[in-house]
C-alpha cells in the first residue's frame, strides 16, 4: 500500500507556518523572519519514503487585505483549501484564527485537521490546555497537537499523524524531487529575506525581487537581481550611505545562496522603482502572483 497527497499549512501570519514545514520537509525551503507576510506565494515541499509521498505547502499568512498583492496571497490560500487531502491548521497559544470565513470553510469541509498549537515553548501549561479545549471545541474531529517547531518538539508526533490520515494513492511527484521550485525562485526568497531582516518600517513590504540573470559556471554560477521598489526614497535607504547597505544585503544573501546550492557564486544586486506595483495587475503577473503559480 503506497500514500500520497497534499498537506497545506494554513493559519495567521508569524505563527511558524514556515518553521514547521522546514521541520517536517528536513530542508530550509520557505523563509523564516520575525516579520508578518514573510511567505507571499505557495511554497511547496516533497518527502518521500518507500510507501509514502506527502507533499507539503505552505502558504502566505490570512491578512485582510490592503492591496491587490494582499488578494493574491488570499487566493493562494482559497486554492490550497480546495485541493488538500489534509490541513495543518497553526496556530499559538496566545490567538486564535482571524479570519472567520476560512475558519468555516475548515470546519465545513470533509478534509481532515491537525490542529498545530505552535511556540509552546514560549507559553504555559494552563494557555495551552485552554486552547487545546477551545479548538476541540471549535473542529471537534481535528487532531490537536501542542508543538514547537523551533525547539522539534512532537515533529515527530506530527508527522505519524500526516502519515496515518494521508489517502492511498500513487505518488505525485518523481521520488527524487524535494520541491516544485526553481533555483531562481529560491535564490530570490533568500535575498527577500535578507530584506525582511536588515531594513525597518515599510521597506521590506514595498520589496520584490527577481533573477534577471542566472549562469551556471564550472565551479561558480554569476547570478544577477533585480530588487523592485515603489518610490526613489526607499531605493536610497535600500542602497545606504554610500552604498553600505546595499553591500551588507549582497554579501548575506550571497552566503545563504552558496549554502543552498553547494557553490560559489558571484551576486549583483540592482534596484528599480517600480511605482505602486502592489496595485498593479500586470506587475503581480509577472512577479508570478497568480493563482496558477
Amino acid at each position: 500500500m503506497h500514500r500520497a497527497g497534499f498537506v497545506n499549512i494554513i493559519g495567521n501570519p508569524n505563527v511558524g507556518k514556515s518553521t514547521l514545514m522546514n521541520a517536517l520537509v528536513g530542508e530550509r525551503l520557505s523563509i523564516i523572519t520575525s516579520k508578518a507576510q514573510t511567505t507571499r506565494k505557495r511554497v511547496m515541499g516533497i518527502v518521500n519514503g518507500d510507501d509514502f509521498q506527502i507533499v507539503y505547502t505552505d502558504t502566505p499568512g490570512i491578512v485582510k487585505p490592503a492591496n491587490k498583492l494582499h488578494e493574491q496571497m488570499l487566493g493562494f490560500i482559497g486554492t490550497a483549501l480546495q485541493d488538500a487531502d489534509l490541513f495543518l491548521l497553526v496556530t499559538e497559544a496566545g490567538e486564535t484564527l482571524k479570519n472567520r470565513h476560512i475558519l468555516d470553510r475548515i470546519i465545513n469541509s470533509d478534509t481532515p485537521v491537525l490542529l498545530i498549537i505552535n511556540k509552546i515553548d514560549l507559553s504555559n501549561q494552563q494557555a495551552i490546555a485552554e486552547k487545546i479545549a477551545y479548538w476541540q471545541q471549535e473542529i471537534p474531529r481535528a487532531v490537536v497537537i501542542p508543538c514547537s517547531a523551533t525547539e522539534r518538539f512532537n515533529v515527530d508526533l506530527i508527522f505519524d499523524h500526516i502519515l496515518r490520515l494521508l489517502p492511498e494513492h500513487p505518488a505525485f511527484f518523481p521520488k527524487d524531487e524535494l520541491t516544485d521550485r526553481s533555483m531562481r525562485f529560491f535564490v530570490s526568497e533568500i535575498v527577500r529575506e535578507k530584506i525582511l531582516l536588515y531594513y525597518q518600517k515599510e521597506i521590506p513590504y514595498s520589496c520584490e525581487v527577481a533573477v534577471e540573470s542566472y549562469e551556471e559556471k564550472d565551479g561558480i554560477d554569476n547570478i544577477s537581481c533585480l530588487i523592485f521598489v515603489e518610490r526613489e526614497s526607499q531605493k536610497a535607504i535600500l542602497i545606504g550611505h554610500q552604498g553600505k547597505a546595499i553591500k551588507k544585503l549582497g554579501t548575506e544573501a550571497r552566503k545563504d545562496i552558496e549554502e543552498f546550492t553547494d557553490k560559489r557564486c558571484f551576486l549583483s544586486l540592482h534596484i528599480k522603482v517600480l511605482k505602486d506595483w502592489r496595485n498593479s495587475d500586470r506587475a503581480l503577473k509577472s512577479f508570478g502572483y497568480t493563482l496558477e503559480d
